[in-house]
């Protein structure tokens, strides 16, 4: 960093300011994490130079050789990673990773069907403020309000009524295990694709610590960063059977083109030019240490620390969506405690607690303000914290909200915020 501090002092002083930040603030964001520092040097290598279009051994530049390698481990180790048979790890987001699942299997104005935003769902699974609800048909459904659970019966009656092209399991704000079994019965039921959107369970998959995706899903998609701890970035899944789904005939040729080419076409030209290739690398990265034994205890760690979150929020009398949790997040609904989504975000936030605003299924707010809060652990976890930590996390969440209005009562809990950051850096200084 001293050559940036030298040549470009404002960018220097921003990102310091950010390391601070992150090394002095509780992230409990469900959606981010730490990476490792072989991450980090891998995404700020020489490789960021390279323009690669194409895929390895079919590149419309020369000189690839090394990056071919790059991309090359990066599909080999997440093949390896999700026992899947084909892998393509050059999205640039999850976002990117479901928009080339749909242009592979959908035409312009096809129906797709995902769990509503306001019920956990994504952006991407149909909201109409996004191009999957702006390109394509798209049905909701929704969560029962007496457990929180995905309505199957809900499901089914739209599917049958809708007939979508695309069924979507996964979800942003869900915090029970993702049913991939019950899915496919419905998806079957009205010959729709199911597409598995991994994206925050995709860590707690690869370790072995929720179902698999395969053999249920007939596509999977998911991001790298989140608990699976990689660099930002997207990835799609085939399994076993891919080439056995649905396919297009080529217009020119007449021959049918497999899945595995048509997300390819799909992601790159589709929606994508030359990828990123320090950022493939940096997946690689990210791929090897989630194939480590380590990584397995890291994830039971975010498993304890979730259930831990969400046990001691119960026993302060706050409402979880659900009525708890199976996976990294618990869902808070804030309704009982007199205090909105937004105001407990910006109040925790000067307390040095990050968390994020979230609606709540049949929330009454609106999705600027929200009854709710997500919170996350696996950030925290990655930090060395467990549950003697959380139970600390919890009672000074609870003073925040209890005291949103009181700075001296927020003040105070930002010195134990401090403290115990301070305990816990996000990176050890090198030897």
């Amino acid at each position: 960093m001293s050559v940036l501090k030298k040549q470009d002092k404002e960018i220097f002083d921003i990102i310091e300011s950010e390391f601070n930040r992150q090394n002095d603030y509780l992230e409990l964001i469900a959606s981010e994490n730490f990476t490792s520092k072989a991450v980090l040097e891998t995404a700020g290598s020489v490789l960021t130079n390279k323009y690669a279009e194409g895929y390895p051994g079919k590149r419309y530049y020369g000189g690839c050789i090394h990056v071919d390698e790059a991309e090359n481990l990066a599909i080999e180790r997440a093949k390896k990673l999700f026992k899947a048979k084909y892998a393509n790890v050059q999205p640039h987001s999850g976002s990117s990773a479901n928009m080339g699942v749909y242009m592979a299997y959908l035409e312009p104005g096809d129906c797709i069907m995902g769990l509503d935003l306001s019920h956990g769902g994504h952006l991407t699974h149909g909201s109409k403020v996004s191009f999957s609800g702006q390109i394509y048909t798209a049905i909701t459904f929704e969560v029962k309000k007496d457990s929180g659970l995905v309505d199957f019966d809900d499901l089914l009656q739209k599917a049958k009524e809708f007939k979508p092209k695309i069924i979507i399991c996964g979800a942003s704000a869900y915090p029970r295990t993702v049913e991939f079994e019950k899915f496919r019965e419905v998806a079957d039921k009205v010959g729709a694709v199911l597409h598995g959107d991994i994206c925050h369970n995709s860590g707690i998959i690869a370790a072995e610590m929720h179902p698999s995706p395969f053999p249920y899903c007939h596509v999977v998609s998911t991001s790298t960063h989140k608990s699976l701890r990689g660099p930002r970035g997207g990835m799609i899944l085939l399994g076993e059977d891919y080439e056995n789904t649905l396919g297009k005939v080529a217009p020119k040729s007449g021959r049918v083109k497999m899945m595995s080419e048509l997300i390819d076409s799909a992601v790159m030209p589709g929606i994508q030019g030359g990828p990123l290739m320090h950022i493939i690398a940096a997946k690689a990265v990210a791929f090897k240490e989630a194939l480590e034994p380590s990584f397995k205890s890291y994830i039971k760690n975010v498993l304890d620390n979730a259930q831990c979150f969400a046990d001691e929020f119960k026993n302060k009398g706050y409402n979880l969506v659900s009525d708890g949790t199976d996976t990294h997040l618990v869902l808070i609904d804030l309704q009982n405690k007199n205090i909105s989504g937004k105001a407990a975000e910006i109040a925790l936030d000067e307390a040095g607690i990050t968390v994020n605003k979230n609606m709540v299924p049949f929330d009454p707010k609106s999705p600027f303000i929200t009854s709710g809060i997500r919170i996350g652990s696996p950030a925290m976890t990655t930090r060395g914290m467990g549950v003697d930590e959380v139970k600390v996390v919890v009672d000074l969440i609870d003073q925040v909200i209890m005291n949103h209005d009181n700075k001296d009562k927020i003040n105070t809990v930002r010195s134990s915020v401090n403290e115990l950051c301070s305990i816990f850096p996000i990176y050890e200084k090198d030897s």
